[in-house]
């Protein structure tokens, strides 16, 4: 652009073009993230079920192709548009990989959402807890697709509450599930012996530490979105980090399982656990296993004869068995993939 620019030009490049700069960058940062995260999946879980492991390959999909989207548009507005600023800012609502870009960022939340309430359910055992939530993020997805009409259109004051139906719906939600989450864990420390309680507690705390980064960034991107909305777009760049922060979090809880199997073996005393499985490697009997994802495959035994199984909260394709009945002594039965077991007396 020659010349220098006015005030408003300088405004509408810091507000305006800025933002999809700075989420842009944000988006490739959190996909290196993923990518060591991805590679680590891979390497530790090469038992895990078909299943889990096509949900993975299908968010590795969706997180690449996304990094690419925001590249383009980088791309796009500072070289193709290089000294156009108007039309770099008209790419907002005419081309499909900007106007469309809350819609992306809204499919791969909603994926991630899923697997999270598939998780809830499998916790509670209980629909009607998981319905609501499922409902609201359902009515946050439909919300951006309205938004995105409008967004083609131009509407500034539809655009706005659309968001705001999408954002506060997504910030509800994941407050909700994750409230849930975790009550129903604590719920579950009244029947289980002493030495699983660690585990449980292990359980929460990786659930408010996973749904933090995510919640956070919905927040703030659901202020800015409506503050000084028509001149800004500062909400853009939390927008764009927020699918890699669904992403990484959603890694963060099956890459866990490791490091709170070790710990929880540990601090119980068991001593058929080798260091190959401690940090991180599988044993030859654990590469024969069938494909099931556990938490170290940990069966509780509670003090009212009941099993709770606790490992399909991680896995979509393990079948359903939460709760079975066993024995009576008062152990806990830390289960092997391929039926080795390692008992603790009270």
């Amino acid at each position: 652009m020659s010349g220098q620019l006015t005030s408003a030009e300088r405004h509408e490049t810091y507000f305006l073009l800025g933002p999809w700069l700075v989420g842009s960058c944000l988006d490739l940062v959190l996909q290196g993230v993923l990518s060591t995260q991805f590679v680590n999946y891979f390497t530790w879980y090469s038992d895990d079920s078909l299943g889990l492991r096509l949900v993975v390959v299908f968010l590795v999909l969706m997180t690449v192709l996304k990094s690419a989207q925001a590249f383009a548009i980088i791309w796009i507005q500072s070289i193709v548009f290089f000294g156009d600023l108007p039309g770099a800012i008209n790419l907002n609502y005419t081309t499909w990989w900007q106007s469309g870009n809350p819609l992306i960022v809204a499919l791969i939340g909603f994926y991630v959402q899923c697997y999270f309430c598939y998780r809830l359910w499998v916790i509670s055992n209980k629909w009607y807890v998981v319905a609501p939530i499922a409902t609201l993020f359902l009515f946050a997805f439909l919300s951006i697709v309205v938004a995105t009409y409008y967004i083609t259109t131009a509407n500034g004051p539809q655009i706005q509450h659309w968001f705001a139906s999408h954002l506060s719906s997504v910030f509800a939600g994941d407050i909700t599930l994750c409230m849930a989450t975790a009550y129903f864990l604590f719920r579950s420390k009244q029947n289980v012996l002493p030495q699983t309680v660690g585990l449980i507690n292990a359980l929460v705390r990786l659930t408010f530490q996973t749904a933090a980064p995510a919640a956070i960034c919905a927040m703030f991107n659901l202020i800015f979105s409506q503050v000084n909305a028509g001149n800004s777009l500062i909400s853009t760049a939390f927008n764009m980090a927020l699918p890699k922060l669904y992403a990484v979090s959603m890694m963060w809880t099956l890459n866990a399982r490791r490091t709170i199997r070790a710990s929880h073996s540990s601090r119980n005393g068991m001593t058929n656990t080798t260091s190959n499985e401690l940090s991180g490697g599988r044993s030859r009997a654990q590469r024969r296993a069938n494909g099931d994802v556990e938490l170290g495959a940990i069966q509780v035994l509670t003090q009212t004869e009941t099993h709770i199984d606790v490992r399909d909260m991680f896995d979509p394709a393990h079948p359903r068995g939460d709760v079975k009945h066993g024995r009576a002594d008062n152990q806990v039965d830390t289960k092997k993939s391929d039926d080795e077991s390692v008992q603790y007396s009270k």
